[in-house]
């Protein structure tokens, strides 16, 4: 089995690039992805925690999983590590796109793992001390940090399914048949529904 996997860290991320850049990579190697799991969680929560974990537990061995950038498994550097060195124990191919990292192709690839696995966390701990800096700044100015007392977002779970909402409900397929579809409580789903008029 071939895997795709994508992982984004926030709601307002879109997975559809990493899905191209996928996409394009098996289009020119011949490669056909026979099933897509897709995240929207932190680099730094355990494997085990996510999809990938779950993932994780089913390969089998000449399984092959393809993800845009190696940091995308995890930004955690030993977590990582441990990740390709379990996967190399039972002979999961790896294949990141950006980095060319694919034990399969080349014997060495491997030793290149550590750095990997090192600029990874790197790059998210200069992120995440780049986000306290701008957040102490505008703190320091007076600037008042969040959204305004009294403001909601415009942006939900279920913002962009509208249609498909629609279509279920003249289908009168149940609000909670709906909510198990949509990943979503039928609370949520009412709300949303009242809300826009659907």
């Amino acid at each position: 089995m071939i895997y795709g996997y994508i992982r984004v860290s926030t709601d307002s991320q879109s997975t559809e690039n990493q899905k191209f850049e996928i996409e394009n990579y098996c289009e020119k190697n011949g490669i056909k992805i026979d099933k897509w799991i897709a995240e929207k969680v932190s680099g730094k929560i355990d494997a085990d925690k996510r999809e990938l974990g779950k993932l994780l537990k089913k390969i089998t061995k000449d399984d092959t999983i393809i993800c845009s950038e190696i940091s995308r498994l995890s930004r955690q550097m030993y977590a990582l590590i441990a990740l390709l060195y379990q996967c190399e124990r039972r002979n999961v191919n790896i294949i990141a796109i950006k980095e060319s990292f694919n034990p399969q192709e080349h014997q060495y690839a491997k030793y290149s793992a550590l750095f990997f696995a090192a600029s990874a966390e790197m790059e998210r701990n200069l992120i995440s001390q780049r986000t306290k800096e701008a957040l102490a700044y505008r703190k320091a100015a007076g600037i008042k940090l969040g959204r305004p007392i009294g403001s909601k977002s415009t942006h939900k779970k279920l913002t962009g399914k509208e249609d498909l909402i629609r279509k279920m409900r003249a289908n009168e397929i149940s609000l909670r048949k709906m909510a198990i579809k949509l990943k979503v409580s039928v609370k949520t789903l009412s709300v949303f529904i009242k809300e826009k008029n659907l």
